[in-house]
């Protein structure tokens, strides 16, 4: 279960906002192997002030409309699958949105199976 949180400036029309979480859960599903109906994402818009992004960094220009993607999931893909992970995701919202690729920062934060509960107070993968 793959765990999404999408951060961006504030003032986006909705359709925006679910066109990038379409964008990440195609990619997770069609790259990342992730099950269908696996879907549990939280959007959350900042103000320009609680946004903190280096406007350069490894020589990569950011822009006011840069968008950060933490996905929380299990450990275990190869370092292969998640650059076309990556690559599938700032395509994807290039393609959808115009959304520049430089503006498309990603962390993944991996856990093990047992770190997760799906309700009822149970690890169903423990």
């Amino acid at each position: 279960m793959p765990l999404v949180r999408i951060d961006l400036a504030r003032g986006k029309p909705p359709g925006y906002r679910h066109a990038i979480a379409d964008v990440v859960y195609t990619a997770m599903t069609g790259v990342l192997n992730v099950p269908q109906d696996d879907r549990f994402m939280v959007i959350t818009e900042h103000d320009e002030a609680d946004l903190v992004v280096s406007p350069e960094y490894l020589g990569i220009e950011h822009t006011a409309d840069v968008v950060l993607i933490q996905v929380t999931l299990n450990e275990g893909r190869t370092v292969p699958l998640k650059q076309d992970f990556y690559r599938a995701v700032a395509d994807g919202l290039h393609e959808r949105t115009g959304l520049r690729r430089e503006d498309v920062i990603i962390s993944l934060v991996e856990v093990k199976k047992e770190n997760w509960s799906f309700g009822n107070g149970v690890a169903q993968y423990a």
